[in-house]
């Protein structure tokens, strides 16, 4: 009994020392204090304020609140304060740092308000297996204490900042993030190696919208070099260049790929295909090029396939999928795939998103989509696609999106489409559906878009139709031909949707729609190309007032007024008032814009304090209205982000302000074209000169053409013609690697041949650019370049000029001395006219070199000799003119040359053979009878490079055009 006893004893007291051994130890007195001082830092009414209820002093630290303690020495071991919305104005506080061995930091989703991260600290922190700084709003470099050599045990690291797109339609897409920032690029990188180096460990990097562009093209082998173990790559949004390196098929771990939004290059590699765990492959918005490799469909573990927007991306869909595939997305949006979509798309059970957006698409679309009963998500592109909208549609009762865009799909929408319940998103646009929008539409009660611009339907359209659908936020109907009106009962209109994105271009509206009094949280808003009159209404002002808008855009219309003090009580990003009929001063937007749009109205004067508000503007059209006064005092204020000044047509006089070219960096257009602008071109001109387009022409201005342009290595177009410049020739202007509009006044300049050795852009063609000269600027909206020429004797304007025609233009001047052979270099000419000069000497035989050359007129000169035989062999020659020289031998015989008359050669007395009347003797004729011409006088240099649109089959077009002032 008594040993019984005794073994009861002996297990009681084990199991106290077991239960004394095994009770929590409370939390280190300071880690308490390094707490309480963290949770200071944090502003207590932002965020979850239910956050520190536990962080009492006195109380166990360890308790408290997203703390966690481990071990028996009381430190903490994880810190997770994630998603609480906290506020910490001042930034990280350093109390922080005395917590030295939590195993996992979790800040996400915090506001540490712009503040940089502290430059020491983080590297005391060793033992880290899990850092999360994601959507912190932190900004600045990220300090070298993070990764590198202090953190070997760091499996997981995220320094990202989330966004999400949303396209309103096809011109107008935002970026949103998690919070209201004014920098997109929150962090960076400047030395991704030295963060990555020995994180021998980490699984999951994500860096989304860190800036890494510092670390060039070496960003993809540091990652396969330093972290072999790596599962998930997000780097969305880093400007990251170059291509993705062949390293990369060495992580044999990866799961995921997110590299959208970035500058990558080059091919999509295979070797993808062959990394066993690779489900998620996110690569849109990028430059990728070549053919997509196939092979890459077959992976049965890929749930995500995103191509969207890689224009040079290429190749066609398998004609069999494998019937075990896993995938859910597949989008290739804005890609270069092609040819017929296969009915062996049904195989992929798993679909939830199918993003055929691709105009080379062609064929029937195959009804066994109609199969995919996950599908959520259906675009369709292809222009050379054909029917109409296909019934198996109506099967996908589960779609929340469908878009047909840029399609040749054709007919009525049909009723059913009012069927498709779950819809959220209908963009049917730029396609040839035509006839009535059906009445059932007004059924799809849950749609926030409906996009149906660019096509064919007819009728007339009541906006009051569309209040049965409350959660509508975008309604885009432009561009087809429909009448829309606000409806018969306009009281209905106050439970009218809260739209926020309205476009009703080219529906002629003949009225200020009555709706927008009801739609206070507008952020577009586009009524351009109709008929409206008169003035805006009062009430339209004091509905948006405080708002911030992405669109305005009433141009094309017959406004006469805008209802409202010119300091609009709005933010306007893009506000365009051109063509219509406003009169007074010029309206601002009190709070700022991005593009501002005037031309073509009456508006008369500029508001003294014009530049107070134009801190935001990188755009300023204001060409063709009734402005005057001196422009310095009005734009130098604040032209630091200007990107382009258009101030054409106007009545606008005094000095070219020197602020102009000194101070506005950015700067690429420059059009002060036809006002009363005086005295010398600046000639300060900033060594980071952005120009693209410099036109002064029309104006009196004197001096020289200054030197320091040699700094605007980008410009294409400097038009300084009808001016009272004096200079001489300027040869330095050859150094312009992109010059092809040069327009010159009062020079007496020789044409020296070292300077057609210059022209590589007629020697060399590039592919690259747009068929018509123009820039590409915010909203998508084109400025198109233009100029002034002689043609066919008539002075015309050229509004497109289209890189579609090699040709100089020299006729009608005094330029003398010989032909230069240089000009046989310029193979790309399809277009040489030198008449009505004093040139000498014979025709180069080195023009038979171009072969492209469609019009070659040299007469109304002093040449001599023969006419070189290898001009028989320019097969494209249309038109030839060499009347009026002193040529003479044989015309050369070609069937080329046959198709020429005898004007082509008149005044050539010493020509003989067809089609001249005089037959040849055995013997070449020889007489050199001078040829009299009457010769204009000039002192002026028009050289001008452009490329006018006057043919189809040509690349680069370059005039040189020579003529008097008056």
């Amino acid at each position: 009994m008594l040993f019984i006893l005794l073994q009861i004893h002996t297990i009681c007291t084990l199991a106290v020392i077991a239960s004394s051994s095994n009770s929590p130890v409370p939390c280190l007195e300071e880690q308490a204090s390094s707490l309480l001082q963290l949770k200071l830092s944090f502003n207590t009414t932002g965020g979850d304020s239910t956050t520190f209820q536990s962080w009492i002093a006195g109380t166990d630290c360890c308790s408290w609140e997203g703390v966690s303690c481990g071990g028996s020495d009381g430190r903490v071991t994880n810190l997770d304060l994630g998603g609480r919305g906290l506020q910490a104005a001042a930034g990280l506080d350093p109390a922080l740092f005395s917590l030295t061995s939590p195993k996992l930091l979790n800040l996400s989703g915090n506001d540490f308000n712009m503040s940089q991260l502290p430059a020491v600290g983080f590297e005391q922190l060793t033992h880290l297996t899990h850092l999360d700084l994601s959507d912190t709003n932190f900004a600045g470099p990220v300090p070298s204490g993070i990764g590198g050599r202090h953190h070997p045990s760091l499996v997981y690291l995220d320094l990202s900042t989330s966004f999400y797109v949303v396209e309103f339609d096809t011109e107008n897409t935002a970026i949103y993030f998690d919070y209201d920032s004014p920098s997109i690029w929150q962090l960076s990188v400047p030395n991704l190696a030295s963060l990555l180096a020995n994180l021998t460990n980490l699984e999951e990097l994500r860096l989304g919208l860190v800036d890494l562009s510092s670390n060039g093209a070496g960003w993809c082998n540091d990652l396969a070099r330093f972290n072999p173990k790596l599962q998930v790559i997000s780097l969305p949004y880093c400007s990251l260049p170059g291509q993705m390196c062949e390293s990369f098929s060495t992580l044999r771990s990866l799961r995921v790929i997110e590299l959208h939004y970035n500058h990558i290059s080059g091919s999509v590699p295979e070797f993808l295909a062959w990394l066993p765990n690779l489900t998620v492959l996110q690569l849109s918005v990028n430059k990728f090029q070549g053919q997509f490799p196939p092979i890459i469909f077959q992976h049965k573990m890929f749930q995500t396939i995103d191509l969207s927007e890689n224009l040079g991306v290429s190749g066609v869909l398998p004609t069999t999928f494998s019937q075990g595939s896993s995938l859910e997305n597949l989008l290739l949006k804005g890609t270069n795939f092609s040819g017929a979509i296969p009915s062996s798309i049904s195989s992929l059970k798993s679909l939830k998103k199918l993003g055929l957006g691709a105009s080379g698409f062609s064929g029937i679309l195959p009804s066994s989509i109609g199969e995919l009963k996950s599908l959520e998500f259906l675009e369709v592109s292809g222009l050379q696609l054909v029917g109409s909208m296909p019934l198996w549609i109506s099967n996908l009762t589960s779609l929340t999106v469908l878009r047909f865009v840029n399609c040749g799909l054709s007919g009525p929408l049909p009723s059913w489409i009012g069927n498709l319940k779950e819809l959220t998103k209908l963009k049917l646009y730029s396609c040839n559906f035509s006839g009535k929008i059906p009445p059932q539409i007004s059924n799809l009660t849950h749609l926030e878009s409906l996009l149906l611009q660019s096509n064919a339907f007819v009728g007339k359209v009541q906006l009051s139709s569309f209040s049965t659908m409350p959660n509508l936020t975008v309604l885009n109907l432009s561009n087809n031909q429909l009448e829309v009106v606000d409806g018969e009962n306009s009281s209905s209109l106050k439970s009218f949707p809260k739209i926020e994105f309205l476009r009703l271009s080219s529906c002629r509206v003949s009225s200020f729609p009555k709706i927008l009094r009801h739609l206070d949280t507008i952020q577009g808003l586009d009524l351009s190309y109709n008929q409206i009159q008169g003035a805006i209404p009062g009430w339209a002002w004091e509905t948006w007032k405080g708002l911030d808008l992405i669109l305005f855009n009433l141009s094309h219309n017959e406004f006469t007024s805008l209802g409202s003090d010119p300091l609009l009580p709005v933010l306007i990003e893009y506000f365009d008032l051109s063509f219509n009929n406003f009169t007074g001063p010029v309206p601002i937007p009190r709070d700022g814009s991005v593009t501002l749009d005037y031309s073509s109205n009456q508006f008369s004067s500029i508001p003294l304090d014009y530049s107070t508000y134009l801190g935001n503007t990188r755009f300023l059209k204001a060409s063709i209205n009734n402005l005057y006064g001196n422009i310095s005092t009005l734009i130098c204020g604040t032209i630091s982000i200007l990107e382009l000044i258009d101030l054409s047509y106007n009545n606008l006089n005094g000095p070219i302000p020197s602020c102009l070219i000194k101070d506005a960096s950015p700067l690429q257009v420059l059009n002060l074209r036809e006002n009363n602008f005086v005295g010398e071109f600046p000639d300060n001109i900033n060594k980071d000169c952005a120009l693209e387009v410099l036109i002064l022409s029309g104006n009196w201005i004197d001096g020289k053409i200054p030197r320091s342009l040699v700094a605007c290595r980008n410009l294409e177009i400097l038009d300084i013609g009808s001016n009272q410049i004096s200079d001489s020739f300027p040869c330095w202007m050859s150094t312009l690697p992109n010059l092809q509009v040069l327009v010159l006044k009062s020079n007496n300049g020789s044409l020296p041949e070292r300077w057609f050795k210059t022209l590589k852009s007629m020697t060399t063609r590039s592919d690259n650019g747009t068929l018509v000269m123009e820039n590409q600027y915010y909203h998508g909206q084109p400025y198109v370049f233009t100029t002034t020429t002689t043609y066919k004797g008539n002075y015309i304007t050229i509004s497109k000029i289209l890189r579609t025609l090699v040709l100089i233009d020299i006729s009608d001047n005094g330029f003398y001395g010989t032909i230069p052979e240089a000009i046989g270099d310029l193979v790309l000419l399809h277009g040489l006219n030198m008449s009505r000069n004093a040139l000498g000497g014979s025709i180069p035989a080195q023009f038979g070199n171009l072969k492209n050359l469609e019009s070659l007129d040299l007469s109304s000169n002093e040449i001599y000799g023969e006419i070189p035989q290898e001009l028989a062999s320019l097969n494209f020659l249309s038109t030839l003119n060499l009347s009026y020289n002193m040529l003479f031998g044989r015309i050369p015989e070609s069937s080329q040359f046959s198709t020429f008359s005898n004007s082509s050669f008149l005044g050539n007395t010493g020509l003989c053979g067809y089609p001249m009347p005089n037959q040849c003797r055995n013997d070449t004729q020889t007489s050199m009878t001078y040829a009299n011409s009457e010769k204009n006088p000039t002192d002026v240099l028009l050289f001008i490079f452009t490329a006018l649109g006057f043919g189809i089959c040509f690349s680069i077009t370059v005039i040189v055009e020579c003529g008097r002032k008056s």
